[in-house]
């Protein structure tokens, strides 16, 4: 007789540190244990690329999972977390001059150690993503993956309407060419503006750079994304754990 394909597999593999896929996918909030195995059963789950099965085991340290296609971290020691960095806060986990830096804001609340994904000058502010995930900050931060990132800034005006045209064109600066991706004026504040711009650039004072050199002056900057991760209404000094949805779009943004 054919097996029934919820019963577990004899053959299943396990060596050390393997756990039942249904209790990682529990673990990692995917559900419960019995909504976990109805996923596996339906063929919704895959394990290092292969469809997955009632009765395999998993290490959730080296697994790679999918959940309907998307990444699902298994290793529950791993941290994502966003930021709402303050202005005047340098991006550093621990400053040896004494200023106020990012650890201040975590207090115990984290037992990881996280790391900061890219930084943000002191002078700016807004999202920051810190992380013990080496190898996913890693491809964040590397140019060659063009993770776009979103900035809200205050600027001298007014505003000539050409000035995103000529952003997205590209502007000369002293270590070379640069330009936005996406532009737009947000509002008008007499002799001041609010832009929008996105760039995958990652050179530093960029965005500074960029709109001091077509003559508009960045008195107020704040980082409201990077990739799909967005600042939304994330308090001042405050982090919140991302949602595996989130975490899940990472991974894809950076193609993994």
């Amino acid at each position: 007789m054919p097996r029934d394909d919820r019963t577990p597999r004899p053959d299943a593999p396990t060596f050390e540190g393997a756990e039942r896929l249904q209790k990682v996918l529990a673990a990692a909030g995917v559900g419960s244990r019995r909504a976990c195995e109805d996923l596996i059963f339906r063929r919704r789950v895959t394990v290092d690329g292969r469809v997955a099965h009632l009765g395999d085991k998993v290490d959730p340290a080296t697994a790679v999972i999918h959940v309907d296609g998307e990444r699902l971290v298994g290793d529950t020691r791993l941290v994502y977390l966003a930021m709402n960095k303050p202005r005047g806060v340098v991006s550093t986990m621990a400053d040896e001059k004494g200023r106020t830096a990012l650890a201040d804001f975590l207090g115990n609340r984290v037992e990881q150690r996280v790391y900061h994904v890219g930084r943000l000058d002191a002078d700016s502010e807004g999202l920051l993503l810190l992380t013990n995930d080496g190898t996913l900050a890693h491809k964040l931060m590397h140019p060659s993956f063009g993770v776009q990132k979103t900035y809200l800034c205050e600027v001298s005006g007014p505003v000539p309407r050409n000035l995103g045209k000529k952003l997205m064109a590209g502007v000369e600066l002293e270590d070379g060419p640069a330009k936005v991706d996406a532009f737009r004026v947000v509002d008008t504040l007499g002799r001041s503006a609010q832009v929008e711009l996105s760039l995958h650039e990652g050179r530093k004072h960029i965005v500074r750079r960029l709109l001091g050199e077509v003559g508009h002056p960045v008195s107020r900057l704040v980082r409201t994304a990077i990739g799909p991760i967005r600042l939304g209404d994330l308090r001042s000094g405050r982090t919140r754990r991302l949602t595996n949805a989130e975490v899940a779009a990472l991974f894809k943004v950076v193609g993994d």
